[in-house]
């Protein structure tokens, strides 16, 4: 019984899946402000369409006087009937360019609200980082959102049009089929038989077949394509990551073992691409041979009538020219099968990672959460603090701890007691665990990561990041540069580069903490980034900090030999991994409270 109904089962899943990603991509489209061009277009299309129609219906009549007057060797009917294909086709001609440039239009409207919709939910605050820990979903986003976005539109759009295209043709043409089946018996056993439009029929019965049919060897292109661009998209990742990494690559003589690897992501592609290889071929056994049977299936269903008398010569071509129409129309899907299916992928692809965003600010009650709280107060708190990794349950020396302006603050810990994540916890990325982390209002925190971080912007928007470089006068880019021995800087100020292959790890590191000379926040919150400058960077960073915030909070998380002066406060991190910790490990990253979902993400 299970399995008589696991068929159905997997259709009904099938079903619910498609409607709930289409579900998605409408909710995109609405908050875009490119929904009224995009209505515009559709009633746009949906005229041209079917003015196009009526078009093909005054062509297709145009047969019947046409051949006639071919077949009654009439040279004046034939010169008249010229005269109206002229006309005809030239509105036809009209009618076609109008449609492309509608189509085009489309096309370029639909990615543009698919793109910025998911740039504005992927960059939402936290949840780019949340994602990227969330397994294959975010594994290359830049894919999904460039590409599979593009190919969405324009598989939507060419989809769309050729959808309401063939219903308009086979509602206008079936009537003319009717009409021209109308009166024809068949001698069957001596009995005369009439059947009622039975050129309709015979075009239903014959899409039929085939529609069934390449439904049915169809169907494993949807899941197989979803599976190519996924694999399509770790090759691209895997070649960005040499290029990236190319001189740390060659400084390690590491070229073999990375070729190995892109052919093992390769081979892993071909494998995929073999499959649907197959697939196709096994599609083209239908739609290949319907299409050559076409050529005279339309002449052997109008065949009785045209030998019965009931059709001249000009009348058969008619009937025809409207029995292909129709089975044209009918058999939209069978030629359209292949592209349905990356269709499919493809919606599957942009909408899961759109669902998969959404899913992020939804807040699940969870005992091993961290409560957190934005409060207007200049006060760094931490209650009974517990976080909760992959490594086990990091906790601090001190059970309540508080943190004022001015303060400078040591959080030792050794390597892989959780100094990343404590820097995340407080930041607001990391919510698994136990505990009560109460903050400064954002503006007034600047957090440093261990990697710095510079746009490929302008060097001044870069150092005024994320704010606009008009923030800051141009005294103060230049103080803040010459203050950290970094004046040979100063001419750059405008310069666009790609700063993280121009400067070296340690210049990007030193352009970083010039922020804080720039931003002068109230808190500056440090993940082991003093540890890679020299003791002379240091030293002026320190001194800068002294004398011009000294009601700066700097709190700097790092390892055993980050000890200094500077700092008059020392705390400590310890590591808890227990079978027991490491057994309540959370799965994926936790989410977010629902106060902190809306807060803006510090620089």
């Amino acid at each position: 019984m299970n399995a008589e109904n696991q068929p159905s089962n997997e259709r009904r899943i099938a079903a619910e899946s498609l409607s709930s990603h289409l579900r998605l991509t409408l909710d995109a489209l609405r908050g875009s402000r490119q929904r009224s061009a995009l209505i515009w277009l559709g009633a746009g299309i949906a005229v041209i369409l079917g003015a196009t129609a009526y078009g093909q219906i005054r062509l297709n009549a145009w047969n019947k006087p046409f051949y006639d007057a071919l077949a009654r060797k009439d040279l004046s009917g034939f010169g008249d009937q010229l005269i109206v294909f002229a006309a005809i086709a030239g509105a036809l001609l009209v009618l076609n360019v109008t449609q492309t440039w509608l189509a085009n239009m489309t096309k370029l409207k639909l990615r543009e609200s698919l793109t910025r919709d998911l740039f504005l939910q992927w960059l939402t605050p936290h949840r780019s980082f949340r994602i990227a820990g969330m397994g294959e979903i975010g594994v290359n986003p830049d894919q999904r959102i460039h590409a599979d976005a593009q190919h969405l539109a324009e598989l939507s759009t060419d989809l769309g049009v050729g959808l309401l295209q063939a219903t308009l043709l086979l509602i206008s043409f079936i009537g003319v089929l009717w009409a021209l089946s109308t009166g024809v018996t068949f001698d069957i056993l001596g009995t005369r038989i009439a059947i009622p439009g039975y050129m309709v029929w015979s075009a239903l019965l014959y899409a039929s077949i085939a529609s069934f049919g390449s439904w049915r060897l169809g169907r494993p292109l949807v899941e197989l394509g979803a599976e190519r661009y996924g694999r399509e998209s770790d090759l691209r990742f895997a070649l960005m990551h040499v290029n990236e990494h190319s001189e740390a690559i060659a400084v390690c003589r590491g070229e073999n073992i990375e070729e190995n690897r892109l052919h093992q992501e390769f081979d892993r592609l071909l494998t995929v691409l073999r499959r649907l290889v197959a697939a196709t071929t096994n599609l083209t056994w239908v739609t290949a041979g319907y299409g050559w049977f076409t050529i005279v299936a339309p002449i052997i269903v109008a065949a009785p009538a045209y030998f019965a008398g009931n059709l001249t010569f000009g009348g058969l071509l008619m009937a025809v020219g409207a029995f292909t129409q129709v089975q044209q129309s009918l058999r939209w899907f069978i030629d359209n099968a292949g592209v349905i299916a990356d269709w499919r992928a493809t919606l599957h692809r942009v909408t899961g990672f759109r669902e998969v965003l959404l899913d992020l600010d939804k807040a699940v009650p969870d005992a091993r959460r961290i409560a957190f709280e934005e409060t207007g107060i200049d006060l760094l708190v931490l209650d009974d603090l517990r976080i909760l990794s992959y490594a086990g349950h990091t906790t601090l020396s001190e059970s309540h701890i508080e943190i004022a302006p001015g303060e400078h603050v040591l959080i030792v810990g050794e390597r892989k007691s959780g100094k990343t994540r404590l820097f995340q916890t407080i930041a607001g990325l990391w919510a698994a665990g136990s505990g009560m982390v109460r903050t400064p209002p954002a503006r007034r925190v600047l957090f440093v990561p261990m990697r710095a971080y510079l746009p490929d912007l302008s060097l001044r928007s870069s150092l005024s990041y994320p704010l606009p470089p008009t923030s800051f006068p141009e005294e103060a880019y230049v103080a803040a540069l010459t203050r950290l021995d970094l004046g040979h800087f100063v001419p750059w100020l405008d310069r666009v580069a790609r700063w993280e292959q121009e400067l070296t790890d340690v210049e990007q590191q030193e352009l970083a903490f010039t922020r804080i000379l720039l931003h002068k926040p109230c808190f500056v919150i440090v993940d082991e980034a003093l540890d890679s400058l020299s003791s002379h960077a240091r030293q002026l960073l320190f001194a800068a900090l002294e004398k011009e915030l000294a009601t700066t909070a700097f709190i700097h998380i790092g390892g055993p030999k980050s000890g200094d002066r500077f700092f008059r406060r020392v705390l400590h991190l310890t590591l808890d991994a227990s079978r027991e910790t490491a057994e309540a490990q959370p799965r994926q990253p936790p989410e977010l409270p629902l106060a902190q979902q809306d807060a803006p993400l510090p620089p």
